[in-house]
């Protein structure tokens, strides 16, 4: 669907909600948190990495921004145990979500199948798709709560149209696109609970370095450049529009 890359956000947009990030401690994910929280929301970062979630939490403190919370996680060792104690956490915390951005993901190897390591193929999927399904089943209850609420998955271009040598990643943003269509049918009755798909695109990350490393990232948006679906998908302007496939950039000319 059109991207929503010229909306301008409400200083206020986000003021009064709960929002989680996963992914948090760099990138789009760094990104996302400070940006969220500028306009208003209280932000949960949540990463793998404390050091780097430590520096997002201080950065929002350091522009004004609401308190924030800290919920170290790594996606590759997580059990359903986990996410049920952290849904039990932030319901005594919170009592509610409004936003998830599911933003986390592993790249795996850009290689052929027939020599794709099935340890790593199993890594990624856990990554990228069982783990943040799992997660939002955890969560839904606390999302069900909130008077308008929103998620989002991330997925990609080679999640739309498979691509040779994409691997493990590209079928993991299949299944994403697959879940959320499942999904946004199933909360249909459920109008204050939504979920979309939002592909960023080409953007200077170190994810993309990694997939296209003779690329010169000066060429690239950057994480803030594709800010304004991400605001626009996670407050309430979208509300209503569920089951979505978003790009937060226009299509790159080839």
């Amino acid at each position: 669907m059109s991207c929503k890359i010229d909306y301008q956000a409400p200083a206020d947009l986000l003021e009064n909600r709960i929002v989680l990030v996963t992914g948090a401690g760099d990138g789009i994910g760094r990104t996302a948190a400070l940006s969220y929280a500028r306009h208003g929301a209280t932000v949960i970062l949540l990463g793998r990495t404390i050091e780097k979630l430590e520096r997002v939490y201080d950065e929002i403190e350091a522009a004004g921004g609401p308190q924030p919370a800290i919920f170290p996680l790594n996606f590759e060792g997580a059990t359903l145990h986990d996410f049920d104690e952290m849904a039990r956490t932030l319901d005594k915390e919170f009592g509610r979500l409004d936003g998830l951005l599911h933003n986390a993901g592993l790249l795996g190897r850009i290689t052929p199948f027939d020599q794709y390591d099935p340890e790593l193929w199993e890594q990624v999927m856990q990554v990228n798709i069982n783990g943040p399904i799992w997660m939002t089943q955890a969560l839904l209850p606390l999302l069900q709560n909130a008077d308008d609420a929103s998620i989002i998955f991330t997925s990609s271009s080679v999640g739309r149209k498979g691509r040779a040598y994409w691997g493990a990643y590209s079928v993991s943003k299949f299944a994403t696109e697959g879940f959320v269509e499942v999904l946004a049918d199933e909360l249909e009755s459920q109008p204050n609970l939504r979920v979309n798909t939002l592909n960023p695109g080409a953007t200077r990350t170190q994810m993309r370095q990694s997939a296209y490393p003779g690329e010169d990232p000066a060429t690239l948006r950057t994480p803030e450049d594709i800010m304004p679906t991400y605001l626009w998908l996670m407050g309430a302007d979208s509300a209503g529009v569920s089951g979505q496939k978003f790009d937060a950039q226009p299509p790159r000319q080839s």
